[in-house]
């Protein structure tokens, strides 16, 4: 009985120690002092304090520890420890940790979260979308840029050079605007509300490629000779990284760059002779400089004695002798200049690599870091911006468009879809607003970068796969009144490029997030890799101990936070969201200890075990997503018409974090330790459902008339009033339909029967001839009914329009041959 109450005694005590996270020799001491307790209480026996010493002693005299514990435990480690490739390496160490630190360490400081900054606008930045922005989107008409010319007109691809929308992320002092990364998402946000292919054609310039990279690593010559000229659109650049053979495993490029001696400008240089066979590369078609990733090698060492360089960046002129770009790509009409660049054997020299010789070898590193800011920024903005003009247009649609005698909107299944749309749109914009502040305040955040791209881009795809559910025949049915359907089209290729979403989601977020977010993994490896065993030894024992201990924190952490619904977790908040902050300390503590756990039972499998990795990758996703959220909701006031929206986002997100969890312990490798782990952090189930229909019917009362939250929701999207811009036109009519209603029952009222919502300009001379309306009202009767068809109809073609005529060339003439008579 004794040694049972001994065993409670001490498990009591470790508990107490490791749920505040003691250090080593802390803990220590509040278990001798809880001892010295039980001893006086007659609780501990001498052999009880036996037991303490030998366990005490060894751990907190460090000359012990690492003799008989670290070195065994290190030397183990280096046999087990999982293989990293260079380009793993280079992935891992090229972003920042930031947030996603936090919520990783098992217990977030929502002070922190709420301390960084609100990301706004400078006044230069709001004049640029207030003037040129707004401009452009007034020029550009989508139908005739995807159906008739597949292409920008010249007007447009002009005004783009002239007021420099391509030099968003140069420097000022080379002539480009040095706009803050939120800028340039609120920039693609209101350009994709008009055309995809605008936003696209901006974006890619101001994301990967030659202008990015030379302004971090070029030399002094190139940034001088390029920079300017980027900034001005004279030159446009385009970044060659795909190609059939290396798609979302870009590191196993089979493109070379062979060093070797050639002829350059009448002289014998060193130069590369550059093989390559690129495809699916945005803007190749007009670009007029090159961005290049190949492997370098120097097999007669010219160079030096490496032999495999390692993936290298260069620049080379579209000009370039042996250079072939080739025809378009079609992406799934949504026609953005796309295409291949091909090239054997071209001769260029050593100083067209980015950053000169001693970059080469670099190139890996120097995509990665850029890639990681460039995935926060642009396919998330266009995504977001997408999803915001989708909300107001499906909403407004919902209730203009009528069917058994009442707005479409009215229905609940078209509520479920409208509560979905509006939910999601809230919380994209949530996501694109802080992570582009984290980028602005000087983080590289590749983890964020990855769960940005995938989670945007698929909550795209789904709100314009709902828009669509509720839109039927207008948005199948193509024109130059469609504003859906080249959204729909076009919703995989932001899925596909810059990693595919499989990829990104099953080995990315996790993959990386493992590793750079954890607080001891990488410590832990870099120590077992290093060489000097001395260094090693004492890196790895901070680390190693360091970890022990927070598992055993997130260990008790987890059995109290599940048994106690993490009621007494910290919450910055008294109000409707206290209960969110407090459940995603829960599933952040969960998440350290399950991440601990599966490291331990798979070790380097874990990687390869891709299923697994990625519903760990959906925990981190979602709770980063749900932080975005919480951010957004006080950033903004903490506005209690918006709460719909941000108990729609939350609830969503924690559910599909739970259902993750779910499917992790279900189908984790060890059938017993998997039900063993759900009963620790899932004992009574999941906490969360799907939004209810309640609070759904509430978003689509939102969606559906003209109020602040709607506003908010919406805001900085193209919705100007002049004739052209359709979405604007269905704002419009949205305000007419609802000041239209009252007026229409009058006259129905005096008229003492029901009239259909249709035909309104009889209406209108029905309430005239009965009196009962102005000529003003009988007037916005009239123009209702306009707007309502404009909405309602879709357009049809002769069929000749439809069929792409294609002249073809006419075969020559032999010369006719004349007889001699």
């Amino acid at each position: 009985m004794q040694l049972f109450i001994w065993f409670i005694y001490v498990l009591a005590s470790l508990a107490v120690a490791s749920y505040f996270r003691m250090k080593l020799f802390n803990g220590t001491v509040a278990v001798f002092c809880l001892f010295v307790v039980g001893s006086i209480l007659g609780i501990i026996g001498e052999f009880s304090w036996l037991l303490f010493l030998i366990a005490a002693i060894p751990l907190n005299i460090e000359s012990i520890r690492k003799q008989y514990l670290t070195t065994p435990i290190l030397n183990s480690f280096r046999k087990i420890m999982p293989e990293m490739s260079s380009t793993e390496k280079d992935a891992i160490d090229a972003g920042t940790v930031w947030w996603d630190g936090e919520l990783f360490s098992g217990n977030p400081n929502w002070q922190t979260l709420h301390n960084i900054p609100q990301a706004r606008l400078t006044a230069d930045e709001q004049a640029f979308l207030d003037g040129p922005v707004e401009e452009v989107c007034k020029m550009c008409d989508d139908w005739e840029v995807t159906h008739k010319k597949a292409d920008l007109s010249p007007e447009i691809w002009q005004f783009l050079r002239d007021h420099k929308f391509f030099a968003m992320i140069i420097k000022k002092e080379y002539g480009g605007l040095a706009f803050s990364a939120y800028a340039q998402s609120r920039v693609l946000q209101k350009l994709s509300s008009i055309s995809a292919v605008l936003s696209t054609t901006v974006g890619v310039p101001n994301s990967l490629g030659p202008g990015e990279l030379l302004q971090h690593y070029g030399t002094k010559a190139q940034q001088d000779h390029y920079l300017p000229k980027l900034a001005t659109g004279e030159e446009i650049p385009c970044f060659a990284l795909t190609g059939p053979e290396a798609g979302s495993d870009a590191g196993s490029l089979p493109d070379t760059g062979i060093v070797c001696k050639g002829q350059w400008q009448g002289e014998e240089v060193i130069g590369l002779s550059l093989t390559f066979n690129k495809r699916y590369i945005t803007l190749a078609p007009v670009a007029t400089v090159v961005g290049l990733a190949f492997k370098m090698f120097d097999p007669d060492g010219l160079l030096g004695d490496t032999k495999d360089l390692g993936i290298t960046c260069a620049l080379l002129p579209r000009d370039t002798a042996g250079m072939e770009i080739g025809n378009r790509h079609f992406p799934l009409n949504v026609p953005f200049h796309n295409g291949p660049i091909r090239g054997k054997d071209i001769f260029v020299p050593l100083d067209y690599i980015i950053g000169g010789a001693e970059m080469a070898g670099q190139g890996w590193r120097m995509l990665v870091e850029c890639l990681s800011v460039g995935r926060v920024i642009t396919l998330p903005s266009s995504s977001a911006g997408g999803a915001k003009s989708i909300a107001l247009a499906t909403g407004a649609y919902a209730r203009i468009r009528r069917q058994f005698k009442l707005p479409v909107g009215k229905m609940e299944g078209i509520e479920e879809k409208l509560g979905s749309i509006g939910g999601n749109a809230y919380l994209m914009e949530a996501v694109t607003s802080f992570s582009t502040k984290g980028v602005d305040i000087g983080e590289k955040p590749s983890v964020i970068g990855a769960i940005c791209k995938y989670h945007l881009t698929e909550k795209m795809r789904q709100t314009v796969a709902e828009s669509m559910d509720i839109h039927g025949g207008k948005g199948v049915m193509l024109g130059p009144n469609n504003y859906l359907g080249r959204a729909y089209q076009g919703a995989p290729i932001a899925i596909t490029v810059e990693g595919a979403n499989i990829l990104t989601r099953n080995m990315m977020i996790y993959g990386q997030g493992a590793m750079r977010c954890h607080p001891y993994v990488l410590d832990e490896l870099l120590a077992a890799n290093n060489q000097d065993d001395d260094e090693a030894l004492e890196q790895f024992d901070r680390a190693v101990f360091g970890h022990i201990g927070f598992a055993f924190s997130n260990f008790f952490r987890s059995i109290w936070f599940s048994l106690s619904g993490a009621h007494l977790a910290n919450a910055p908040f008294k109000d409707e969201t206290a209960r969110y902050y407090r459940t995603m300390q829960r599933y952040s503590t969960n998440l350290a200890f399950l991440s601990d756990v599966s490291m331990a039972v798979l070790g380097g499998e874990l990687k390869r075990r891709e299923r697994l990795s990625a519903r760990l990758g959906d925990v981190l996703s979602y709770l980063y997503l749900a932080s975005c959220v919480l951010k957004r909701f006080d950033d903004e006031g903490r506005q209690a018409a918006d709460l719909p929206l941000v108990h729609w986002a939350m609830q969503d997100s924690l559910y599909k974090l739970e259902v993750a969890l779910e499917e992790l312990l279900n189908n984790f490798p060890s059938k017993i330790l998997g039900k063993t782990l759900k009963l620790i952090i899932m004992p009574f189930g999941k906490s969360y459902k799907r939004p209810s229909d309640k609070l759904e019917h509430k978003i689509a009362g939102i969606l559906q008339t003209p109020c602040e939250a709607r506003d908010r929701l919406g805001k900085g999207q193209f919705l100007s009033r002049e004739p052209g811009c359709l979405l604007g036109d269905l704002e419009q009519t949205l305000e007419n339909v609802l000041a239209a209603e009252p007026i229409y029952n009058t006259v129905c009222k005096a008229a003492g029967q029901y009239l259909p919502f249709t035909e309104l300009n009889l209406v209108a001379e029905k309430g005239l001839a009965l009196g009962v309306i102005s000529e003003e009202q009988a007037e916005l009767l009239r123009e209702t009914e306009k707007g309502r068809l404009r909405t309602i109809n879709v357009d049809d073609f002769d069929p000749a329009e439809l069929i792409q005529s294609i002249e073809k060339p006419k075969p020559k003439r032999k010369p006719r041959t004349v007889k001699s008579a």
